[in-house]
């Protein structure tokens, strides 16, 4: 497949990931969850896969070490070793809409194993706010940073639900190589322009 974006650490394919991936060391990625997730790469549409399957799609071709990201209404994935636990401080997400509270933490799940660096607890904190790049669901490039550091250096990362490439920024903010699939054209034309800025050295 022909990338729709690439330079000396990142590469970014439209596409969708359940057709087709390319060989890589370690997923970091965030499931659509909830969301109808249509293909027009394949002969007939596949859409409406449910919270998990699209996920479990994944996982069960998927071989290697995997940092994922759960919702709260989701089981937790086979395999399962640890659940790292993010913070988002005091901003509640959807959750039951008829409770006076919303969601404000997220589930990362470890999978496999080969993860670095020095022991801490599960606790993620990183308040969430907007981005402000369009995309719904995209998460801090701080906190990506933080789980990618506990990736081996020689890894190379894949993120097969891309979205607007918060994993990538990352990555490649650690001089690390980083592959991202997306189905939806418009977030890998702002991915792409996310990665061609000068990111490296910028980590924090």
């Amino acid at each position: 497949m022909t990338p729709y974006y690439q330079d000396d650490l990142v590469t970014i394919y439209h596409g969708d990931c359940r057709e087709w991936m390319p060989a890589a060391d370690v997923l970091v990625t965030d499931p659509p969850y909830g969301m109808g997730y249509e293909s027009g790469w394949a002969p007939r549409a596949i859409a409406n896969d449910g919270d998990t399957m699209v996920r479990d799609a994944i996982l069960e071709r998927w071989t290697g070490p995997a940092l994922v990201f759960g919702r709260w209404s989701s089981p937790r994935p086979t395999g399962t070793r640890h659940v790292l636990i993010w913070d988002k401080g005091d901003w509640p997400g959807m959750g039951d809409l008829a409770l006076p509270w919303g969601p404000s933490t997220e589930e990362v799940y470890v999978i496999g194993a080969g993860f670095i660096g020095r022991r801490t607890g599960s606790i993620l904190r990183d308040p969430h706010r907007p981005s402000g790049d369009d995309h719904p669901n995209a998460k801090p490039i701080a906190l990506m940073t933080r789980l990618i550091e506990r990736c081996q250096p020689s890894w190379t990362i894949l993120d097969p639900f891309m979205g607007s490439g918060s994993t990538l920024v990352a990555a490649k903010s650690l001089g690390r190589k980083a592959i991202g699939i997306e189905i939806e054209e418009r977030y890998c034309e702002i991915a792409a322009t996310r990665c061609s800025q000068e990111v490296l050295g910028l980590a924090g």
